[in-house]
């Protein structure tokens, strides 16, 4: 009898779907678990029938999994639950994720084993459900040893409370490190990265997490992919331009409070944002006569660039009605119309391709005589303070 070998094919192949065209399952990371390329986040508080209407769309339409943030909507997952309950869904079905935060503004911080098995645990309840499939941690805690998170997270899962962990918002660094502790103790290693990911966020999704994919298996999950459609406005650009470039590492979680870090920087930068502003405002009208070019909206173009992204395991969607909802996937039909030539067009719009930075070529003393200038020295010479400019959002 011939001999039959098994052969694990991952991230290189996807499953179309049979209900919407275009929507395809692709494994998270380098693990077992098929996830559609678009996501529902539900982020934003809604109307108890907005938000049963956009979850049942959602599964009709083949995409099952739903995306959870206490932090943004503190009624979420008890509204989800609700929703699975009243409609009898079947729980092998869908595919839940859920956050695990820490504050620096309230007694409960931190990423503790205490704080995390009770966050879960609590998640839980509000959900009606017997076990999580993905829990994110967001955010690295300093004042927690990471071999105790990654001890505590491979608790949950062989207790069952959670079928796979992921962190959101950590450095590569950060991720190599958690892997690294994992490996030692023999822990459940992550399986996902969630990041922000847009026409003016790049660095980090295409440099830095397809080598973290190929070292570890980390896949990727984007948020923020509707970021381009902000309207033209002062605060709008200003917003872009802060979190882009002052972004703080261990910030808390709230956005608001990350909106005061944005309004800080918009007073103590103006003419930088000024500049930021018109530049910002010219590649979005240029995008703008494009996606009239390929009669679709910005946003949907902006979608349909996330897509085109092949480390992209699954793109994060929210929408405040069925019909916006409905607007967006429309996006994956504009993929395939994303040529070579259209992706080069858009390139040359946002001028902005994250490039690694050059290697440095150490002259040999034997064959350079030559003693470089002090002003040379000095202009080489990054201060602290600029190399925290450089990483941007590129590490967060």
């Amino acid at each position: 009898m011939a001999r039959q070998s098994s052969v694990y094919i991952g991230n290189h192949t996807s499953i179309p779907s049979s209900v919407t065209p275009g929507l395809l399952y692709k494994n998270l990371g380098k693990s077992g678990l098929l996830v559609p390329n678009i996501g529902l986040s539900l982020w934003t508080m809604l109307n108890e029938d907005v938000a049963e209407d956009l979850v049942m769309t959602a599964l009709e339409s083949g995409i099952n999994l739903i995306d959870l943030s206490k932090a943004h909507n503190a009624q979420g997952e008890a509204e989800l639950g609700r929703i699975l309950k009243k409609r009898n869904v079947k729980r092998s079905s869908i595919i839940i994720t859920t956050k695990i935060y820490w504050s620096t503004k309230c007694e409960e911080r931190g990423q503790s084993r205490k704080h995390i098995i009770r966050s879960v645990k609590e998640s839980l309840g509000r959900l009606q459900l017997e076990y999580i499939d993905l829990v994110l941690v967001h955010k690295v805690d300093p004042l927690c040893p990471m071999e105790e998170l990654v001890r505590t997270m491979n608790c949950l899962i062989n207790e069952g409370f959670v079928m796979y962990w992921g962190t959101a918002r950590w450095t590569p660094t950060e991720i190599m490190d958690a892997y690294s502790k994992c490996r030692t103790f023999n822990c459940w290693t992550p399986v996902v990265e969630q990041t922000e990911y847009h026409m003016f966020c790049r660095e980090k999704t295409e440099l830095y997490m397809p080598d973290v994919y190929r070292m570890i298996g980390v896949g990727t999950m984007a948020w923020s992919a509707l970021s381009t459609d902000m309207g033209l406005n002062r605060e709008g650009v200003a917003e872009i331009f802060a979190k882009s470039r002052f972004n703080r590492k261990y910030s808390t979680f709230s956005w608001w409070e990350e909106e005061l870090v944005a309004n800080n920087e918009l007073e103590n930068n103006e003419s930088a944002v000024a500049e930021e502003s018109r530049s910002f405002k010219d590649k979005l009208k240029a995008l703008s006569d494009l996606a009239n070019a390929l009669n679709c909206s910005i946003r949907q173009l902006s979608l349909a660039w996330c897509l085109k992204n092949e480390n992209i395991n699954c793109l994060l969607l929210g929408a405040t009605s069925v019909e916006q909802f409905k607007e967006n996937i429309h996006a994956l039909q504009i993929v395939p119309q994303l040529s070579p030539e259209v992706i080069l067009d858009i390139e040359k719009i946002l001028a902005n391709k994250p490039q690694r930075p050059p290697m440095i070529a150490r002259l040999d003393a034997a064959n350079s005589t030559e003693t470089p200038k002090e002003d040379d020295v000095e202009a080489n010479v990054s201060t602290s303070e600029e190399e925290e400019v450089v990483r941007g959002c590129a590490f967060q």
